[in-house]
């Protein structure tokens, strides 16, 4: 599969929003140890979030003309990755030193958003120019 396909970016949204969705339940039923509970829902929430970003951007690509685009998406899965896998490492898996990959995590979804921002601004309305 074309990994700058539509099918690719909603399979990989879906994908994402149900693994959200799966360890957000673990978070609330799983988990005792609260802090942990809620870092996990954080991590959970930020993911869905940017699950149905990602969904709503591979829904309406239209073309990879626009690179500020296709560089926030891979930003945006990147910072799912980083952030919400960061936490998911520290607090489920036990490895600590996976969490401070958080920070990095979240400044890619920061630049991901401020990319798609760009990329919409500077979109072309007509395509029948290169």
């Amino acid at each position: 599969m074309n990994c700058n396909s539509k099918r690719y970016w909603v399979a990989t949204a879906a994908l994402l929003a149900a693994t959200g969705v799966a360890l957000g339940a673990i978070a609330a039923h799983g988990v005792s140890e609260p802090a942990a509970a809620q870092a996990i829902e954080r991590a959970s929430t930020l993911q869905l979030i940017h699950a149905v970003a990602l969904l709503a951007l591979g829904l309406t690509m239209t073309s990879l003309t626009n690179r500020y685009l296709v560089v926030g998406r891979w930003l945006l899965l990147l910072g799912i990755v980083g952030f919400s896998g960061a936490i998911y490492a520290k607090y489920l898996i036990g490895i600590a030193a996976l969490g401070a990959m958080a920070p990095y995590g979240g400044m890619s979804l920061i630049l991901g958003w401020m990319l798609i921002a760009v990329g919409a601004l500077v979109q072309r309305t007509d395509t029948s120019m290169p």
